[in-house]
């Protein structure tokens, strides 16, 4: 099996309906869109080393005998995946895939959106994962905003 039918098989599984829907590769030769997709893989990249970042604090406090509570663990793993899983989609879209290209820029403001709200929640974490919270709602913010620019949307129109 090639690679091209390993990730088709998976897209099949994140992209639903809008799976064969693809953008005509004359729309995606702007310089614009490479850029800023340059500029998107850069902020997944930190977004994804600030995940990692979290997870090695929470092993190195528990290893100082400071032990964080399960939910420090779980958001920490939890938000890792999500924004590998926005690497994949980052990966997708840069080839014309509609699909990958929305669901991109829905995730980009939604994850922020709880992000924020549950880092607002009075000790639910400590104070070092509420400041990577707001980090990491920064950074995808950042995403959403390059992924909304009104060049980006006309390239990703749907026909």
């Amino acid at each position: 099996m090639s690679l091209n039918e390993v990730l088709l098989r998976v897209d099949r599984f994140a992209a639903g309906r809008q799976r064969d829907i693809r953008v005509p590769a004359d729309r995606l030769a702007d310089p614009f869109l490479r850029r800023s997709w340059l500029v998107v893989r850069l902020l997944l990249g930190v977004a994804i080393m600030l995940g990692v970042s979290a997870v090695g604090i929470a092993f190195w406090l528990t290893a100082q005998g400071m032990p964080e509570p399960f939910l420090v663990w779980f958001r920490s793993l939890v938000v890792l995946g999500l924004t590998g899983g926005l690497g994949y989609f980052s990966f997708r879209a840069e080839q014309g895939w509609y699909w990958a290209y929305s669901r991109m820029r829905l995730f980009s403001f939604v994850f922020p959106a709880v992000t924020l709200t549950i880092a607002a929640v009075p000790g639910l974490y400590p104070a070092w994962m509420t400041v990577e919270q707001v980090a990491f709602a920064a950074l995808m913010l950042g995403v959403g905003a390059l992924l909304s620019t009104r060049r980006m949307r006309a390239a990703y129109r749907k026909g």
